[in-house]
């Protein structure tokens, strides 16, 4: 039987063989691709820079003024929200925000009236607070996984509009953003934190039970955006698919939430409304993809 024979090519004096013509043209297209990428990260990083600087001014009239700001961070896994709050915080001044992520309640925590942890966290004057997941866990997370009865469940439902009446009518400024992402587009996500060392410790287990417990996900964000939309504490969906245009909007939205000193009116601060959904308008796009059972399309 005749061997097949190697075929090489002659490269400016250098004898190269196919599969290595092969191999650099991969290599060089991969590098190709991964310049690109970096190239428009930067360009959509310096697209957020001029709303960035934006909101060092409203992180000054709010300390000048003495108000304080909770805005709350909330949404599927891997929807986007620990980026946008990497960016929405860039510039300020560490002085006069925190980030607040809390974890599993401890024992005392459980015995306690179920808002007092969250209360301890709460801004002074002149501060801005960002809870990265909120006192909506409760309804969220927790009631999907029934981490908590149903009562409990109940009582911070028929709750939690009256105590954010409160904190609002007291003069707390509350911004409550919801990141929707589509379960493609989240699977890829988890399948990127899976295969790249540097995000595989944001995969929990919750993480790897999303996709399957996707459609209870969905009727509970129904339930809780219908049931704590309010004029005093609307919700805002992102739609945060594109994640630089989720974070672009985001800094829109919370520019526009007061008027403060010094306000650049050379920048457009008109909302996408692809991307930006109030919480009563979300209602309503889901309640026309329900089906007679009560399932959602998508």
């Amino acid at each position: 039987m005749q061997e097949n024979k190697k075929i090489e090519y002659d490269i400016d004096g250098d004898m190269v063989s196919l599969e290595e013509l092969i191999d650099t043209y991969k290599s060089f297209h991969d590098d190709t691709k991964d310049e690109k990428k970096a190239l428009k990260s930067r360009k959509n990083e310096k697209a957020l820079k001029p709303y960035q600087a934006e909101l060092i001014k409203l992180q000054q009239h709010i300390e000048a003024t003495n108000q304080k700001m909770i805005i709350l961070f909330e949404g599927r896994d891997a929807a986007g929200k620990g980026g946008t709050i990497r960016r929405v915080t860039r510039y300020m001044d560490e002085k006069h925000y925190r980030v607040v992520a809390l974890g599993k309640p401890t024992k005392e925590q459980q015995s306690q009236w179920f808002f007092q942890k969250y209360i301890q966290h709460f801004p002074t004057g002149g501060e801005i607070v960002l809870f990265d997941r909120s006192w909506y866990n409760r309804a969220m997370v927790e009631s999907v996984f029934d981490f908590c009865t149903k009562k409990e469940h109940d009582d911070f439902m028929k709750g939690v509009k009256g105590f954010e009446k409160d904190l609002t009518r007291q003069g707390t400024v509350l911004i409550k953003l919801y990141y929707s992402v589509t379960k493609a587009e989240q699977a890829k996500r988890f399948d990127r934190r899976k295969t790249d060392p540097l995000r595989q410790w944001k995969l929990s287990e919750i993480d790897l039970q999303a996709q399957e417990r996707w459609d209870d996900f969905t009727n509970t964000k129904y339930d809780m955006i219908k049931q704590t939309h309010s004029h005093y504490a609307p919700w805002t969906v992102i739609r945060s698919n594109n994640k630089h245009d989720a974070r672009l909007e985001s800094l829109k939205v919370i520019l526009n939430t007061i008027n403060y000193e010094h306000r650049d009116e050379t920048l457009d601060y008109t909302l996408d409304s692809d991307v930006v959904i109030s919480g009563a308008r979300e209602i309503e796009i889901m309640d026309a993809q329900r089906t007679s059972n009560g399932k959602f399309i998508g």
